[in-house]
């Protein structure tokens, strides 16, 4: 069996790796592996699957105008290689912006491959009217909230539930130590632009909470070494503040610190699963935002609180990310138990919504099954 699998960051492409784990597992016969990805599913698929994710995970539309040229390279690329591989199946791993498109180009061309979305694209936030479209070019759609299954299906796609794959991954990483009462976790994202414009808002607020309070300490985690590199550089523009870079230690953080700032995206989720009190921190370039502003129709961007339908967690964004609104806030919660108490309990029943794991396992099965070669258990418990 051939499979073409396309991911674009280093979340899909932790979640593409598990998905062609659970795969192997679940088949039992020999799995051709090509397409697009990162570092871990080039090592499953025996260099089959190229590593982009360096130069594919941009954030914004600025910075998707200007590689706008690579993507389209990328972009005939991938299309021409489904085409001459002819695979059973093409699995799209999130990043919508450049798979959604490729979707539709393969039904466009009349090629006959399954099309299958892992991870199902958050249109539901910001633009609806796509899903109607989607459903005339995907087969099978796999979501990971709960919510998503029935948005989909009133279009007539068809969609599975599979649950979340992070309650696996995060189990394995759950340590015992406390918390240290006077760690702060910075949490800036894994991306350079990211970086860039949140980490200064971070370290600035930082600044001010040691100012209150002396004795606190800070720590931040760095996705790469060239990540921690130029977070290096923003942090010595703030002599003042006592903060330690390492690598690739963000669970670590998230168990040990007492509260922290974290870059919307995955890891606000990751955090809440592992009950860290937090600040939700966004920042982008003006016209990203204006244009996000415009089309987004959800009233938060924190996962956790939209499952929640509430705001648990404290959202700034963009302008209203300031220092001083921060460290209120953060000193609020380093000095309120009852305050860290009720967020954790708001995040812990958003968590709650995902099941229990055995996502990969129950989206490879629904794979297998969609190609005919699979029968998976009946289940008694649709929850999970």
């Amino acid at each position: 069996m051939k499979l073409f699998l396309v991911a674009g960051e280093a979340s899909g492409d932790a979640r593409g790796a598990e998905l062609m784990r659970a795969l192997q597992e679940l088949h039992g016969g020999a799995l051709e592996f090509h397409g697009l990805g990162g570092p871990q599913m080039n090592a499953l698929s025996q260099g089959n699957i190229r590593d982009w994710t360096d130069r594919a995970g941009v954030i914004g539309f600025i910075d998707v105008i200007k590689n706008y040229g690579y993507f389209r390279r990328e972009f005939a690329a991938a299309l021409e290689a489904i085409e001459r591989l002819q695979p059973d199946a093409v699995l799209f791993i999130d990043y919508p912006g450049f798979n959604l498109r490729l979707a539709a180009a393969i039904k466009q061309r009349g090629l006959s491959p399954k099309v299958i979305y892992y991870i199902s694209p958050q249109v539901w936030a910001w633009h609806r009217s796509r899903i109607p479209k989607m459903a005339k070019t995907i087969d099978l759609m796999l979501c990971l909230f709960p919510f998503e299954k029935p948005l989909y299906e009133q279009s007539g796609l068809r969609t599975e539930f599979v649950g979340h794959p992070m309650l696996d991954s995060l189990k394995a990483k759950r340590i015992a130590e406390p918390r240290e009462e006077n760690l702060v976790a910075l949490l800036p994202g894994s991306r350079k632009r990211e970086v860039k414009k949140i980490f200064p808002t971070m370290l600035a607020t930082a600044a001010l909470l040691h100012q209150r309070k002396p004795e606190l300490r800070f720590a931040a985690a760095a996705s790469s070494e060239k990540m921690r590199g130029l977070m290096q550089e923003v942090l010595d523009q703030y002599p003042g503040v006592p903060c330690e870079i390492s690598l690739r230690n963000a669970y670590d953080l998230m168990q040990r610190a007492a509260v922290g700032m974290v870059a919307s995206g995955t890891a606000t989720l990751e955090a809440s699963y592992f009950r860290l009190p937090f600040a939700l921190v966004y920042r982008v370039a003006w016209l990203t935002y204006e244009i996000g502003r415009r089309v987004i129709r959800v009233p938060f961007i924190g996962m956790a609180n939209i499952l929640a339908g509430r705001e648990v967690i404290r959202e700034f964004i963009q302008g209203a990310a300031q220092p001083a609104a921060l460290a209120d806030y953060l000193q609020g919660l380093l000095e309120k138990p009852a305050a860290r108490a009720e967020l954790i309990a708001g995040t812990d029943g958003a968590i709650a919504t995902l099941g229990e794991g055995g996502a990969a396992k129950r989206a490879a099965e629904a794979v297998l099954a969609e190609l005919a070669c699979y029968l998976p258990p009946r289940r008694q418990d649709a929850k999970f």
